[in-house]
């Protein structure tokens, strides 16, 4: 079996921790961050190559088995890498600044659907199974286009705030771009591959570590709290409408010790897993969505606004506290700077590196 072949493999494998401190292997994935056509051709047209083959992934294989062969075909890559002119958002031509202020227009943050589905799916579910009479789905149709609307919304705000910060990686002197988006490597920081991943103080985590304070889940310690102040709760609603309802009881009545006290354990659990990274990164391995399961080498960009955490979706437009963060990191990354991981998955065992960035709002 040639090295192009072993190598790939590993990668459908999920093996993607052998891909860490070896340089055939960076090779490999530095050969898959050049895959598509465009870029192969700009690629070999600069460093004058001719490909006898003609179909992609055939192309693929033959670039990696040249540039295994020179003694410069690393360097050959990481020249090609490092010019942010190659990718192809760059190539599209996107207002970045343009794009920051457009950013604002959105006022809130709702899923017109399940956040780990898709559309149609939602859709199908909620609507065309469920509903048999035609003047019934008539009736709800603006009910189905404001869905539709803030799908697309909260998914356009969350493509291009990604976007956006993936982009000041990308502009650090230390960070090669992986400019064909390739799956499971956004970014090559040194020698490490790394996929980047912005998301919030996961509420599962967080509801997990209330229960271990308080005693138990948050809103059974919220009712039993609000009974002693004498403040009773419609048991007909769901519990985000109970949770509600019950703070702005308390609030009414000027009771500020309740909340203030779930506000300072929710600052406390946050401290912790600052302190704690690798427990917490473990956790969001093992918790990952099946359908976008991924063993890679994962930089966790984590938002929290401590002063209102429902308003946390605002971080990712909140560049001028995200900058800073990240190049700080940056320009303090180091060879120990990921850590080991061991997880588990659907029965199955996974190594990898990772870190978290905390950017908090406080």
């Amino acid at each position: 079996m040639n090295n192009f072949n072993k190598w790939n493999q590993e990668f459908r494998a999920q093996n993607l921790y052998a891909f860490n401190h070896n340089e055939n292997a960076l090779l490999w994935l530095k050969v898959r961050a050049v895959c598509r056509g465009k870029q192969i051709k700009q690629f070999t047209a600069k460093n004058h190559m001719t490909l006898q083959s003609t179909k992609l992934a055939d192309q693929n294989a033959e670039l990696f088995q040249i540039l295994e062969s020179l003694p410069d075909g690393m360097k050959m890559l990481d020249q090609f890498l490092l010019d942010r002119n190659n990718e192809l958002y760059v190539q599209k031509g996107v207002d970045e600044a343009q794009l920051k202020n457009d950013l604002y227009n959105v006022k809130y943050y709702a899923w017109g659907g399940d956040q780990d589905n898709s559309l149609d799916q939602y859709l199908v579910r909620r609507y065309i199974k469920a509903i048999s009479k035609y003047d019934e789905l008539t009736a709800r149709k603006d009910e189905i286009a404001g869905n539709a609307w803030n799908f697309v919304q909260t998914s356009w705000y969350n493509n291009w705030t990604s976007f956006l910060i993936e982009s000041i990686f990308k502009k650090h002197k230390r960070v090669l771009s992986a400019v064909g988006e390739i799956k499971s490597v956004d970014f090559f920081i040194g020698d490490f591959p790394i996929d980047l991943k912005v998301t919030y103080f996961p509420n599962e985590y967080m509801d997990s570590k209330l229960k271990e304070k308080l005693g138990h889940s948050e809103i059974t310690w919220l009712k039993q709290q609000a009974k002693a102040k004498g403040i009773e709760v419609d048991k007909s609603l769901s519990d985000s409408q109970k949770m509600y309802m019950l703070k702005e009881k308390i609030k009414e009545i000027g009771d500020t010790e309740i909340l203030e006290k779930l506000k300072r354990i929710r600052k406390e659990i946050i401290n912790e897993a600052q302190n704690d990274k690798e427990t917490l990164m473990q956790w969001l391995y093992e918790h990952q969505s099946p359908r976008l399961f991924g063993a890679e080498n994962r930089l966790f960009v984590i938002l929290v606004d401590t002063i209102q955490m429902d308003d946390s979706w605002k971080m990712k437009r909140a560049f001028p506290l995200i900058e800073p963060k990240v190049n700080q990191y940056l320009d303090n990354f180091t060879e120990t700077s990921l850590k080991h991981i061991k997880f588990a998955f659907n029965k199955n065992l996974y190594e990898s590196l990772s870190d978290i960035i905390f950017v908090i709002k406080e």
